[in-house]
């Protein structure tokens, strides 16, 4: 599957991070572009920056030459993590100034997965009406609301209980983090 990780400048990078960790030197094809101000939240928070496996590729945000670009050659999934409250509203309203909004245009247009994971508390009226716009036309979105059930002890298992619920939702299979069991 090729799929796209876009990473917008909203806190929570360690979402990225771990879902190119998971992705990394697997089947799929993956691409990666950040947003203008992603690269100044990655330094504050990944004290190594972003690391991409060796078959990753980034694409510059400006570049309207990318193949998920266009319709005739997109991806089949998407995924804005972190997501911003500006990134959302701007892609639920078709402003497409970038390769990054394009893309998710694109994924939105031609009935393809686009998941966004919105870091973001409280919500306001506006960014729950540019939710609902998303939801309406075919987006999954998926708030970086991590469970506890397991007692994770890590940041990163608190963070797979997210990038699990997202790989479920692009069809990969994972072990990212525990299932829920049935009783005994």
């Amino acid at each position: 599957m090729r799929i796209l990780i876009a990473i917008t400048g909203a806190s929570g990078m360690i979402y990225a991070q771990r879902l190119l960790d998971h992705l990394g030197n697997s089947e799929h094809e993956v691409h990666v572009v950040l947003s203008s101000y992603a690269q100044t939240v990655i330094q504050e928070e990944l004290s190594n920056g972003l690391n991409l496996a060796s078959g990753v590729k980034m694409h510059s945000l400006k570049s309207m030459n990318a193949p998920f670009a266009s319709g005739s050659n997109v991806s089949e999934a998407m995924v804005v993590i972190p997501c911003t409250m500006g990134s959302l509203g701007r892609i639920a309203h078709g402003y497409s100034d970038n390769v990054l909004m394009r893309a998710a245009d694109v994924m939105l247009k031609e009935k393809k997965k686009l998941i966004l994971v919105p870091r973001e508390t409280p919500l306001n009226l506006v960014h729950l009406k540019n939710m609902q716009l998303l939801l309406q036309a075919g987006a999954t979105i998926l708030p970086a609301n991590p469970h506890f059930y397991f007692k994770p002890k890590t940041i990163e298992e608190v963070a797979d209980t997210v990038v699990s619920r997202v790989l479920d939702h692009l069809g990969v299979k994972n072990e990212a983090s525990p299932r829920w069991q049935e009783e005994e």
